[in-house]
């Protein structure tokens, strides 16, 4: 008989160094790749490994969220499917989570309903696909605790993550460290050292028995990787998992162990401008292992007026459904559904979200633009940062950005 897994996606945070596209939202409701929101990437893995039990525990500025997840993750109940916004209900007394360690905490209603034989926690803001499964299986085999998802990266990057150590075996993870600058290489790669994706596989008692007892310390920051795992590790029940072995359906050579943490206004920047390359790391197309999300009835794009430099056309980009490039140059850009770009502007190097409208003449250059901002006529971004960021967030690589319904000026 297959083993009952209960997947629990965290979902609570608040996304500070993304500001301020999360002025409105929690970071995993943010949108990425036009189409999509950031939670989508773990829901579909989990569904496409047939995980079909699903909570996601949220908390911050959370309405968006709990709506995108209530309008299009709806699956059949006839064989107890199901994924559903879990918020912070204070069942443990007059507070909100304190950590994601105190969100599992206070949810264990949830894990007594399902009773699983073991518990997926997964976090909700990368950009990657991963077959659950090949994980659990491992974590089964080995007969670990906990089993945490690993991805190598240069030994001279380890000051910029959570680090996992193992000993001699390679499997079990002797220390648990964040950002160390005096980090030990892998013993089968001494310029490597896995750092932890936030993704873990427990024993559902091993899990149970050691939130309580964090949940005890006064002292703790409860937090899963802060202090669920190095518990674990302390006791010699913990396994790491290599990200470089999950093969994924219809995955290349080129986009295997692909995973972002889009967690900074740069790297969300940059992981956009990855996906309209040429031969991207991330392959959207894989329909093998779709990414799934909401797909309203939203009509084609539409490219119109031929006339002069009049001209409606895209190079380079991704254009989705519901937009309309009138006599204007869009380059090397996400477009978002329902965008509208008016004649003779110019876009280039930008992500434009939902509902943007660009009006004539106006130029857009390397920024992220939020759903509904309006630049108006003649207006230009991204061309003389110094007058931007009077007004604009500009990032610490030049990207201007631009929140949800804020004014552009002229």
């Amino acid at each position: 008989m297959a083993a009952k897994v209960l997947a629990i996606v965290l979902a609570g945070g608040e996304g500070k160094r993304l500001m301020p596209l999360t002025t409105d939202r929690a970071k995993p409701a943010v949108p990425f790749g036009g189409m999509y929101r950031m939670v989508d990437f773990v829901l579909s893995n989990l569904a496409n490994a047939g995980y079909l039990k699903i909570v996601v525990l949220t908390q911050y500025k959370s309405h968006s969220l709990d709506r995108h997840i209530t309008k299009t993750w709806r699956m059949s109940t006839l064989l107890g499917n199901y994924v559903t916004p879990v918020p912070a209900q204070q069942r443990r007394g007059p507070w909100w989570f304190a950590g994601s360690a105190d969100a599992i905490y206070q949810s264990f209603n949830l894990i007594n309903d399902e009773q699983p034989d073991y518990v997926i926690v997964f976090g909700a803001d990368h950009i990657y696909r991963m077959d659950p499964r090949q994980m659990v299986e491992d974590h089964i085999a080995s007969g670990a605790a906990v089993t945490v998802a690993g991805i190598r990266q240069p030994l001279s990057m380890a000051d910029q993550f959570g680090v996992i150590e193992v000993g001699e075996d390679g499997k079990r993870i002797r220390a648990f460290r964040e950002k160390p600058t005096d980090a030990v290489g892998l013993p089968d790669a001494p310029d490597e050292i896995y750092a932890s994706m936030g993704n873990y596989v427990f024993t559902t008692r091993a899990l149970c028995e050691a939130v309580e007892r964090d949940a005890e310390d006064k002292t703790s920051k409860h937090d899963m990787g802060g202090s669920i795992i190095p518990m674990l590790v302390e006791r010699g029940e913990a396994n790491v998992y290599d990200f470089r072995d999950n093969e994924v359906p219809g995955s290349t050579d080129r986009d295997r162990g692909y995973w972002r943490d889009v967690g900074t206004l740069d790297s969300f920047y940059d992981a956009h401008m990855d996906l309209i390359n040429v031969h991207p790391v991330f392959n959207m197309y894989n329909f093998d292992w779709p990414i799934y999300t909401e797909q309203p009835p939203w009509p084609p794009a539409k490219f119109v007026h031929q006339w002069g430099e009049r001209v409606g056309r895209a190079v380079g980009s991704m254009v989705s459904p519901g937009v309309v490039i009138s006599g204007s140059l869009v380059e090397n850009s996400i477009v978002s559904p329902k965008v509208r770009v008016h004649s003779w502007a110019h876009v280039e190097g930008s992500v434009l979200m939902e509902g943007v409208e660009i009006g004539r003449h106006a130029v857009v250059r390397r920024a992220i633009l939020d759903k509904n901002v309006f630049v108006p006529e003649g207006a230009e971004i991204g061309v003389d940062l110094e007058k931007d960021r009077q007004r604009y967030t500009v990032s610490d690589n030049g990207i201007v950005v631009i929140g949800k319904g804020q004014k552009v000026e002229p």
